[in-house]
């Protein structure tokens, strides 16, 4: 050994004298527990009882309307699909069927008509008492449908206008027009007001703007609103049971009156059965809204548009 080595060999990095710091259950930092707190467990223990729960009570109505006999066993001792046959010519749901898209699609068309360009001029236009309208344009969405149906109805009646399609229409429109208003006014507010300005100062009218530079770019807006309007109409039920009557009665209506009928004289499995095939056309709705469009990622979509 030379004599200038040291006897003793030392690392060349630097040792840490230091504890590794830890956490307060003695693990380093960014490591996870295993076990979950007692409020999560909670939390999901909630999630899983109500999940149960509903998805118990879907399957008694769909094996209800299936079944022949049920009494004292877990599942009917027979098998039918003739209340569904049964129920449709009972209640004659071609011409509801027919009532609830009908007034669906005039629902949506009138709102969008009306709450774009209501919502431009929220979105381009400073006004005194902009935030006033605003609020107004929230209650009848924050407010239960009951509170302003009973005097919507009694002015519908009043104007003879009562148990008919067009009363069953212009009530939806009250919560419908400023929940599109409400939908496409950010998407207008995030559309660069310069792409307006310059097809101003290359001749373009206000409708030619509108229609040929705000609409391509509101397209995503204007699908998610409809879509969100649509089920909205279809599952609207106080409104629509307080104006409407046996010509106009929309499927949620025509399920009630079914259930309520002489007493709940009808048989059971016939409304099982309309429960059913309710629950159907809004699921298909549903999953349509959310595979073809979803407001969060349009909205997204339009900031990075705006952002280029």
């Amino acid at each position: 050994m030379s004599a200038l080595e040291s006897p003793t060999t030392t690392s060349d990095a630097p040792q840490d004298t230091q504890p590794r710091a830890r956490g307060a259950a003695g693990r380093p930092p960014g490591e996870r527990s295993l076990a979950a707190s007692p409020s999560t467990w909670f939390v999901w223990a909630g999630m899983a009882a109500f999940l149960v729960f509903l998805l118990g009570i879907i399957a008694a109505v769909v094996v209800d309307s299936f079944g022949r006999s049920w009494f004292d066993t877990w599942l009917p001792a027979e098998w039918t699909t003739e209340w569904y046959a049964s129920s449709w010519d009972r209640f004659d749901l071609t011409h509801v069927v027919g009532v609830t898209v009908g007034v669906a699609l005039a629902v949506v068309v009138l709102s969008v008509l009306i709450g774009v360009p209501a919502a431009y001029l929220l979105a381009r236009r400073n006004f005194p008492g902009k935030r006033l309208v605003n609020v107004l344009f929230l209650l009848p969405i924050l407010m239960p449908p009951i509170t302003f149906g009973i005097p919507l109805a009694t002015v519908m009646y009043a104007f003879g206008l009562g148990r008919s399609v067009i009363a069953v229409i212009l009530v939806n429109l009250v919560p419908s027009v400023p929940f599109v208003i409400l939908t496409m006014t950010p998407f207008i507010e995030q559309i660069n007001p310069a792409i307006e300005s310059a097809a101003r100062m290359c001749g373009a009218g206000m409708r030619q703007v509108f229609t040929r530079i705000l609409a391509p770019l509101l397209v995503p807006g204007i699908l998610a609103a409809s879509i969100l309007v649509l089920v909205r109409t279809v599952g609207m039920f106080e409104l629509t049971f307080l104006v409407s009557g046996p010509q106009s009665d929309t499927l949620v209506v025509a399920i009630y009156r079914a259930m309520t009928s002489a007493g709940g004289g009808e048989a059971r499995q016939l409304v099982s059965a309309m429960a059913v095939m309710y629950t159907a056309t809004m699921l298909v709705m549903l999953v349509a809204a959310l595979r073809f469009v979803n407001p969060t990622q349009l909205v997204a979509q339009v900031k990075e548009a705006r952002d280029d």
